[in-house]
C-alpha cells in the first residue's frame, strides 16, 4: 500500500495518524494549530471526517436517535454531529496546510456526496469508520475509486469484516488496510485485544494497524509488537479546549511521547537474525574459556584445580573440557596462560 510518499506494509515503519475530529471544537484556527502540533509530535498523517450532521443522520428525538450509555449521553445524534462536524469549507484549507507541514491529509467520509467532495480535492486515502462497516454501497463507493482504504473494525463481527472486503475487491481494490479498533470512548486496555492485529492480517491478507481509543500508550507499543503498519490516535491541542472527543484524545506531549515510544518498539523488534552484532561479538570476550589456573611443568596431569572454565573468553572454547582432563601438557604453563589443544602431548 502506498499513501503518497508513504509505503505501508510488511518491511515499512509504522504510519502514524493524529486524528483531528471534533478536536477543532468549531474553530479553523485551532484545527491549523493542530495540524502543526501534529507534525512537531512526530504525526505521519493528520485525518479529517468529512460529513454534515443530516449527511450521517436525521434530526429526531424519538429514543432510537437518543444517546445512551457514553460519554454523549443527553444528546441526540444529530445534535452530536452538528457540534462535531469539520465545516467542508475548511477542508481545502486543512488539505493545504498539512501539505505545507509534510503531512498526509485524507478523510473520513461518511456518504456519496462526502465521497465527491473528497474527490475534488484529491484525497489520497480513504477511512472507513467502524461504524460504516456495514455500509457496503458506501464501501463499494469509496474502493471504486482506487485509492487505499483503511477500515476500523470496532463494531465488526467476522461476517462483517468478509462483506466490506468483498466489496472493496468487488470493486478491484486490493490497497485494503484493517485497523482494529474498541468502540468505546474512552476505551479500556483490557478490551483491547491487540493479538488481533496479527489475526486481521494473517486471516484476511491485508495491512492491519490499530484504531485507537484507550488513554495512554500502552495499546499502541503492543499493537506494534504484534505487527501494526497503521496506528490511528485522536489529537487535540489542549484537552481543556473540550469538545466530544477530548476525553480520549492525547495533547502533543503525550503523542510525542507515544511516538517514540511506538519508534523504540519497532526498533526493539528487529528481525530474526542469529549472526552478531559487532557490539555483540566484543561483549563475547567476555564469555567463559579455559584457562591455566595454576603453574603447570612438562608431563603434568591436567585437572580440575590446574585448568578450569573462567571469563574472559579468549582461551580453548569449553566444549573440549572434559575431552582435557586426564591429559598430560607437553611444555611448561603460567598461571593466566590461555589453553590450547597444542599444549597436549
Amino acid at each position: 500500500m502506498k499513501i503518497k510518499n508513504y509505503l505501508i506494509g510488511s518491511n515499512s515503519s509504522v504510519f502514524i495518524i493524529a486524528e483531528l475530529s471534533a478536536n477543532h471544537n468549531g474553530s479553523i484556527e485551532v484545527a491549523l494549530e493542530t495540524i502543526k502540533a501534529a507534525k512537531r509530535a512526530g504525526a505521519d498523517c493528520i485525518k479529517l471526517q468529512t460529513y454534515r450532521a443530516d449527511t450521517i443522520t436525521i434530526n429526531s428525538k424519538k429514543a432510537d436517535f437518543l444517546i445512551n450509555g457514553t460519554i454523549w449521553d443527553g444528546k441526540n445524534l444529530y445534535e452530536l454531529y452538528e457540534e462535531a462536524f469539520t465545516p467542508w469549507e475548511w477542508h481545502e484549507t486543512l488539505f493545504k496546510a498539512a501539505e505545507a507541514e509534510g503531512l498526509v491529509c485524507f478523510s473520513s467520509p461518511f456518504d456519496s456526496s462526502s465521497v465527491d467532495f473528497l474527490e475534488k480535492l484529491n484525497t489520497p486515502a480513504y477511512k472507513i469508520a467502524s461504524f460504516e462497516i456495514t455500509d457496503i454501497p458506501l464501501i463499494e463507493l469509496v474502493a471504486s475509486k482506487g485509492k487505499p482504504v483503511i477500515i476500523s473494525t470496532g463494531i465488526a463481527e467476522e461476517v462483517d469484516i468478509e462483506l466490506a472486503l468483498d466489496a472493496c475487491r468487488r470493486m478491484g481494490n486490493n490497497d485494503i488496510a484493517l485497523l482494529k479498533c474498541t468502540s468505546s470512548y474512552p476505551a479500556p486496555i483490557d478490551e483491547a485485544n491487540m493479538v488481533m492485529v496479527k489475526d486481521l492480517a494473517e486471516r484476511y491478507g491485508v495491512i492491519s494497524g490499530l484504531s485507537d481509543h484507550t488513554i495512554g500508550s500502552t495499546v499502541p507499543v503492543v499493537a506494534t509488537c504484534f505487527g501494526a503498519k497503521i496506528i490511528e490516535k485522536h489529537f487535540i491541542l489542549d484537552r481543556s479546549i473540550g469538545g466530544p472527543d477530548a476525553s480520549f484524545s492525547m495533547n502533543e506531549a503525550e503523542f510525542t511521547a507515544m511516538v517514540k515510544a511506538v519508534r523504540e518498539a519497532e526498533a526493539a523488534i528487529g528481525v530474526v537474525d542469529y549472526r552478531l552484532t559487532d557490539k555483540q561479538r566484543k561483549g563475547k570476550d567476555f564469555s567463559r574459556s579455559l584457562y591455566v589456573t595454576h603453574d603447570m611443568k612438562t608431563g603434568e596431569v591436567i585437572t580440575a584445580q590446574n585448568v578450569r572454565s573462567v571469563r574472559p573468553g579468549y582461551g580453548l572454547h569449553p566444549k573440549y573440557y572434559n575431552e582435557i582432563l586426564g591429559k598430560k601438557v607437553n611444555r611448561d604453563l603460567e598461571k593466566g596462560d590461555r589453553f590450547s589443544l597444542d599444549f597436549i602431548s
